[in-house]
């Protein structure tokens, strides 16, 4: 033994490792990725890749998170406007109510409304879920029988709101019972 160093019988040191820095296993005791590893690894990559390229040339919610959020905050202008998407209800008790976008109220969020817009004011049909939805998640609450697909822009002037906020009604649907 030189230098006052113990040795263990196959000449490592007592932590385990060796004089030439390796570790107790030798110095290619390190795991290695074999070559289905990396070819599993590669197409997971790819797959993430190609739906994320998917979703975002779709630009739309439906495959999120491999896609775009259509509700990501931004920065207005002093001098713009800003639009808002609702449902307006009128009830079978003969009221009137906004409703209420999101899971717990009649399952279906804002952003998938503002995301199919669209498609709704193209087939105002596709408003029939909602008051489905509302219907099966409060069943001793009135029922719709008539739903407003509505637009409400306000407009902004050296960044104060500019008057009441001007509505748009987009889509009608009269309920099917």
């Amino acid at each position: 033994m030189t230098s006052g160093q113990q040795r263990t019988e196959d000449g490592s040191r007592p932590d385990g490792s060796r004089p030439d820095g390796s570790g107790p296993d030798g110095p290619d005791s390190r795991l290695r990725l074999g070559r289905v590893g990396k070819a599993v690894r590669i197409l997971v990559a790819l797959a993430g890749i190609g739906l994320l390229i998917n979703g975002s040339v779709r630009a739309t919610d439906d495959v999120w998170p491999f896609g775009p959020m259509s509700q990501y905050a931004g920065a207005v202008a002093d001098d713009a406007s800003i639009t808002y998407t609702r449902i307006s209800a009128q009830t079978d008790a003969g009221t009137t109510v906004d409703v209420p976008l999101n899971i717990e109220g009649a399952g279906v969020a804002r952003a998938e409304i503002e995301a199919r817009t669209g498609e709704i004011v193209a087939d105002p049909s596709l408003l029939q879920s909602v008051a489905d939805g509302w219907a099966r998640k409060h069943p001793d609450q009135p029922k719709y029988v008539k739903l407003e697909l509505i637009r409400d822009t306000t407009t902004l002037v050296k960044g104060r709101v500019e008057g009441p906020p001007k509505a748009e009604v987009l889509a009608t649907w009269q309920v099917r019972r």
